[in-house]
């Protein structure tokens, strides 16, 4: 349906789709899977359509009603969180190491996976978590907050290329009125982080329960002196962390740096190393982050 409608406007505005995808920018061939049916878009490549077409926004509320991926399957010891997401009124989380799922891009998720996984199961680990986004990205969907060590901005998953649309993708997520992302740098002490990554989680019915993972499990617990005590570190954490506008100054200096050197780069150097002195923090609060021109991703 949505690619029947794309078509409509796009012929309807005597473009083809080559001319159309170098309008938005992206592939042809993106622009004809997306008619045929055949390729999920996102959010920002209704949005680019319908500015370039002159629909007045009809794609791209189109797009906030379409099931996307309605034949997901999750792992089987996934599947009770990613039933929560699918009704939680706040998630808040804490990730290290890499970025948690509902903030990745496609391109991020199929890097992620391709290292263990073989192809036809990186397509269906792919489209199961891009599937538990969409709710958040909708707007007027539920609160999420995530605090990201700065080792997820850090590590290199596929390429300079696939770090820096995932930045980008950063950048974007956190303008919406919904969703809040600081960073924890590494070389700011004091920091009591911890010790794994975990999700809080808040459903309808007032139910509170704590998500945490090890290597290839997860584990969910709503023990409330237990979420209490870890709610209190998060809440610390959040608190001292870089607020969400020196955050996106800093996420948007490490889109900078994969776009200008292929990784980024502190300016300080390794950041394992070298101390993130208060001059250089009250320049991230005092500047304004850089927010890229949306390229919707094939």
């Amino acid at each position: 349906m949505f690619g029947e409608v794309l078509k409509h406007h796009r012929e309807a505005a005597g473009l083809t789709q080559e001319a159309l995808a170098h309008k938005v920018p992206c592939d042809r061939s993106h622009v004809a899977r997306v008619e045929a049916g055949t390729r999920v878009p996102q959010e920002g490549f209704a949005k680019a359509c319908d500015e370039l077409l002159g629909t007045g926004g009809v794609l791209q509320r189109l797009w906030g009603r379409i099931d996307w991926y309605p034949e997901v399957e999750h792992p089987d010891w996934f599947e009770r969180r990613a039933e929560m997401d699918a009704e939680a009124v706040a998630v808040r989380a804490y990730q290290n190491q890499v970025m948690p799922g509902l903030l990745q891009t496609e391109e991020y998720a199929r890097a992620l996976f391709s290292s263990i996984a073989s192809d036809d199961e990186v397509e269906k680990l792919v489209r199961a978590r891009l599937s538990r986004q969409q709710r958040f990205l909708t707007p007027g969907g539920p609160l999420y907050v995530a605090v990201l060590d700065e080792s997820c901005l850090r590590n290199v998953v596929g390429s300079a290329a696939v770090m820096r649309g995932q930045c980008a993708h950063l950048l974007e997520v956190g303008q919406r009125s919904n969703m809040r992302i600081q960073v924890a740098p590494a070389a700011l002490s004091g920091l009591i982080r911890p010790k794994t990554s975990m999700s809080l989680i808040t459903l309808p019915d007032g139910d509170q329960w704590l998500y945490s993972e090890s290597l290839d499990r997860g584990y969910l617990n709503d023990d409330p002196a237990l979420y209490a005590r870890h709610s209190q570190t998060y809440d610390v954490l959040r608190a001292d962390a870089l607020s969400a506008r020196e955050s996106a100054a800093l996420i948007s200096e490490a889109w900078e740096g994969y776009g200008q050197h292929g990784q980024a780069r502190s300016p300080h150097g390794d950041v394992d190393q070298e101390q993130l002195q208060r001059p250089r923090r009250w320049r991230l609060h005092r500047s304004s982050p850089r927010y890229p021109r949306r390229r919707p991703r094939p």
